[in-house]
């Protein structure tokens, strides 16, 4: 750390009290959008300019205070999609949803065992051939997690991911708002392909990034 760009004590001071003051517009964004509840969309787009700035003034803090006393804050903001603002239809006719959950295979005995006697009890649950039917769901990864994620829904998997040997990871899910909804079909070759940042009405991100307590003081 050089000395000669080392901030001085009251330019840290100045960051801490802009983050005050950021946290405070955020949470009276926040009690704002519920006191109105007619004018969501509009109150939306307040809270997340408000926790953009917010991020944004954590992050100035955090770095002058690293570069002042070599200390650092608890807080970690996950990237967002930059920050776009709602400029979609007021009153959407169609809606979409995006999501995205991740899970790591944490006991894959468990799950081949789950795939197995799924594979048992419903044997058209297994589309290989005959080679790749119930014998297969017990001892192929792939087929198991073909079979497990064929028999039950996503909501179900997500609720029970310890049952089939899994943890879960990051999730995010994005509603997005259209004038009309698409055409049978129409985007199935790339669901996920595109999705335009103004148009996303609310998302909600859970991540082991917000969890302070997982944080390492140390880091």
């Amino acid at each position: 750390m050089s000395d000669a760009v080392q901030p001085t004590a009251a330019e840290v001071r100045a960051a801490a009290d802009a983050l005050k003051e950021a946290i405070d517009r955020h949470l009276a964004a926040i009690e704002r959008r519920a006191e109105a509840p007619e004018a969501e969309a509009e109150a939306d787009a307040a809270v997340f300019a408000a926790f953009n700035e917010m991020a944004a003034a954590g992050e100035a803090y955090d770095e002058l205070l690293y570069d002042a006393y070599d200390e650092v804050t608890p807080f970690e903001v996950p990237e967002t999609d930059g920050g776009a603002v709602y400029a979609g239809p007021e009153e959407p006719d169609a809606l979409s949803v995006f999501i995205r959950r991740d899970y790591t295979v944490v006991e894959p005995r468990r799950l081949l065992a789950q795939a197995q006697r799924v594979a048992e009890l419903d044997p058209d649950a297994t589309d290989g051939d005959e080679a790749d039917g119930e014998e297969g769901a017990g001892r192929s990864m792939q087929t198991a997690l073909g079979v497990l994620f064929g028999e039950f829904d996503p909501d179900e998997i997500a609720s029970r991911y310890k049952e089939f040997g899994l943890d879960e990871g990051d999730s995010t899910l994005w509603v997005t708002a259209g004038d009309e909804p698409a055409e049978p079909g129409e985007w199935l070759t790339a669901p996920f392909e595109s999705v335009d940042p103004e148009s996303v009405i609310c998302r909600f991100d859970i991540s082991e990034a917000f969890e302070e307590d997982d944080l390492d003081p140390a880091d």
